[in-house]
C-alpha cells in the first residue's frame, strides 16, 4: 500500500485562516480547479519517519523549504485510490512565488514514445479556508477540518 506525507502550511491574515496549495501539474490537470488543489505531499518508503518525508516533499514540491516552527500531526486520511496520506500541520509564511517546484517526467502525448516534463505543482497559493475547500482534493478536507479544530475556530 502507497503512502505519502504532507506539510500543510497555514497562517493568518486579517484575522481569517489561509492554507497554502499547490495545483497539480501535468496535462491530466491543466485545465481543472475543482478538486485539483493539494497538500504539498509524496510516498516515502517504510524505512523513512513520515514527518521527515512531509517536510522533504515540501521543499521538493515547493520548491523552497517551508519556514520553521512545530507540527501538528493531523492524522491520516486514505484518499479514493487507497493512498493513505499523513499530514502536519505548520503555522508560517512564505512567498510561495519565491521557489522553483520540482518536476516529473512522462510520456506524452500518451502512446507518442516522448517523454515530457511537467512541474509537480504548477501554481502554489495562499487559499482562505472557504474557498480552498471546493478545490482541494476531496480526502484532504478532512485534513481542513482537522486544522480548524485544532486552531479553535
Amino acid at each position: 500500500m502507497a503512502t505519502s506525507a504532507g506539510l500543510l502550511l497555514h497562517r493568518r491574515v486579517d484575522g481569517r485562516v489561509e492554507v497554502l496549495l499547490g495545483h497539480m501539474g501535468g496535462p491530466f490537470w491543466a485545465r481543472k480547479d475543482a478538486r485539483a488543489w493539494t497538500i504539498p505531499k509524496g510516498e516515502h518508503a517504510p524505512s523513512e519517519a513520515p514527518l521527515d518525508a512531509a517536510v522533504r516533499e515540501f521543499t521538493e514540491e515547493v520548491g523552497q523549504p517551508p519556514p520553521p516552527g512545530p507540527d501538528v500531526p493531523l492524522g491520516e486520511v486514505r484518499q479514493r485510490g487507497g493512498k493513505v496520506v499523513a499530514v502536519w500541520a505548520r503555522e508560517g509564511d512564505l512567498d510561495p512565488d519565491a521557489g522553483t517546484p520540482g518536476t516529473f517526467t512522462m510520456e506524452w502525448p500518451p502512446r507518442s514514445g516522448r517523454q515530457a516534463t511537467f512541474p509537480e505543482l504548477d501554481v502554489v497559493r495562499w487559499w482562505p479556508l472557504d474557498e480552498a475547500r471546493p478545490r482541494v482534493v476531496a480526502a484532504h478536507e478532512e485534513f481542513l477540518d482537522r486544522l480548524v479544530a485544532h486552531l479553535g475556530d
